[in-house]
């Protein structure tokens, strides 16, 4: 009777909600199965493309994972930890987004039922990280190395795997066209890892063939006053002076007071103010210099005199595009124009200005140090140049990976396929229930495979069977036998160039091999709503303070 008495304890704050146990580890799987199939459908090359309209108005149409999970907005926590492994493929290799959505979720799918029948789940985690531990290491095993080839034989290992890349994207259909490009660029700008070396440009108009490489850099022509059109547009070898000053005459501060006690002195000061600035301008003429940047202005005056003086200048220059220039034409940025030393200098083979589009280019090219390169983005739509942008954005970093690691794993599904039979085998050797979860573990990798056909609309239970007896063959000749898109049947990968660096796939499995671990071990979610009273108690004496300080009467209660 004693113990019926007994108050009740409070733990937390009234209103808190707490939900712990099957049915909030049930839930969390649900959610993130949500998010898988948001995403589901952009997969691969046949892969669709998502229109996300946000509130301020402005329309995105992506087919990159990365980008449709940040522009979600997803407010679930367990789902806000796709978004996570979502951003950290991207910044890490750069592609594989939509596979480690997609895998994370399907991991989770297949543990659902052993959830539902009472496993505990730090068996599943168990038997989830040894099966990531052994498909990494057969990903290493399978993957071909493309070092010790000729400096041609790379270019084109690497073109087919920014091609790779490029075939799920928007700009598909030009792949070969941009892979080439994109090739080229990582190749300027050599062993640096700084990925603002490479400029991406967008200039509305054209077609996607009209888009170019500049080996060295480019940049929109920045506002120029009068006495812009005598200036020359056209150096061989100048010498490129790169400021970080003003070049025009200050306007005295407005309450500036000069006192004079003899009026010829006026004309003193004036002189002086002009003293200064021909000054400037007489050693920017003297240090040999034919083209003149500034981050800051170039005034009508200095522009004028230095038409007179067949030099060109540009004033406001963006601060990226003024390092392009320094790095790739050997120059440095000066602060001021006293002592300017001829190693300060930079210099290109050719200097011009050309009209893009309805735009003017500043273009330097043939640098010396070479380490940059710019691509102007042309075509119809500006959603359709931002989205070009950020598939040349994935491709780039993948030809980066691929340059740092080389070696390739073939694409298409025939990777995913060829760990799922090896996992499948060797969950035959081992006694007791984790072997039901690496079998699990192992169908859940044919989710790429299946997508994959899904998305091109082919029957994808008969392009699985076809591609399980591949694989399945003793030989090991159908290991690299994937998803052949064109024509909906199977196809050898490796032989079709259907390549992808192998730290992507890497990646992309331990990412998300984590994500499900992280969200099995989760068995309770505790939600501190601020209560209502608690807001209405800061907003009257946020009102109070207001009010003289907060002293004085208060609202009267009714």
């Amino acid at each position: 009777m004693a113990s019926m008495m007994q108050p009740q304890i409070i733990l937390l704050k009234e209103g808190t909600d707490t939900s712990q146990g099957k049915a909030q580890l049930l839930s969390n799987i649900n959610a993130v199965t949500a998010v898988g199939d948001v995403v589901r459908t952009t997969l691969g090359p046949r892969g669709m493309d998502k229109l996300i309209h946000d509130d301020k108005g402005s329309v995105t149409i992506s087919n990159d994972g990365a980008t449709i999970m940040k522009l979600l907005d997803i407010v679930h926590p367990a789902a806000k930890i796709l978004v996570d492994i979502a951003k950290s493929q991207d910044s890490e290799v750069g592609d594989g987004t939509t596979t480690v959505v997609l895998l994370a979720a399907e991991f989770l799918k297949e543990a659902k039922p052993f959830v539902e029948d009472g496993v505990h789940s730090q068996n599943l985690i168990r038997s989830y990280r040894t099966a990531s531990t052994l498909a990494t290491e057969k990903v290493k095993e399978l993957a071909v190395s493309i070092e010790g080839k000729s400096v041609e034989e790379k270019k084109g290992l690497l073109a087919k795997c920014a091609a790779t890349t490029l075939s799920s994207k928007l700009i598909g259909g030009e792949k070969e066209f941009f892979a080439t490009m994109v090739v080229d660029a990582v190749m300027a700008i050599g062993d640096d890892d700084r990925l603002n070396l490479i400029g991406i440009k967008k200039v509305p108009g054209g077609n996607m063939r009209d888009s170019f490489l500049v080996d060295g850099v480019a940049f929109k022509k920045t506002f120029s006053y009068a006495g812009f059109e005598q200036q020359p547009k056209k150096f061989l070898n100048p010498k490129i002076l790169l400021l970080n000053i003003e070049l025009e005459l200050k306007s005295e501060k407005e309450n500036a007071e000069i006192r004079l006690s003899d009026p010829s002195q006026y004309q003193s000061i004036v002189d002086a103010e002009w003293n200064i600035i021909y000054d400037k301008l007489d050693k920017c003429v003297e240090s040999g210099a034919k083209v003149v940047l500034s981050r800051l202005a170039i005034g009508d005056l200095a522009t004028q005199y230095f038409a007179d003086r067949n030099i060109f200048c540009a004033g406001r220059v963006a601060e990226g595009d003024l390092n392009r220039v320094a790095a790739a034409a050997g120059g440095t940025v000066q602060t001021s124009v006293n002592n300017i030393i001829p190693e300060v200098l930079g210099t290109c083979e050719i200097f011009e200005e050309k009209q893009v589009g309805g735009e003017r280019f500043n273009i330097f090219s043939g640098c010396p140090s070479g380490r940059t390169a710019t691509i102007v983005l042309r075509g119809g739509a500006d959603q359709f140049i931002e989205e070009a942008e950020r598939s040349l954005h994935d491709a780039i970093m993948i030809v980066r990976r691929a340059v740092k690691n080389s070696t390739v794993v073939p694409g298409g599904g025939a990777i995913d396929m060829e760990i799922s039979k090896y996992l499948r085998q060797h969950s035959r050797t081992i006694a007791g229930k984790s072997q039901l979860f690496i079998n699990s573990y192992a169908k859940a990798l044919e989710v790429i495979p299946r997508q994959l056909c899904d998305n091109a609309g082919f029957d994808a239970t008969d392009v699985l069977n076809k591609l399980r007896q591949k694989h399945a063959m003793q030989s090991g000749e159908g290991a690299s036998y994937g998803v052949d898109i064109n024509t909906g049947g199977i196809a050898d990968s490796f032989a079709n160039f259907v390549w992808e660096p192998a730290v992507v796939k890497i990646n992309a499995i331990n990412a998300a091999t984590e994500a499900a671990c992280l969200i099995l071990s989760v068995d309770e979610t505790v939600k501190n709503p601020k209560s209502e009273s608690a807001q209405g108690d800061a907003a009257a004496g946020a009102m109070g303070r207001g009010r003289g300080g907060g002293r004085g009467r208060g609202m009267r209660r009714r």
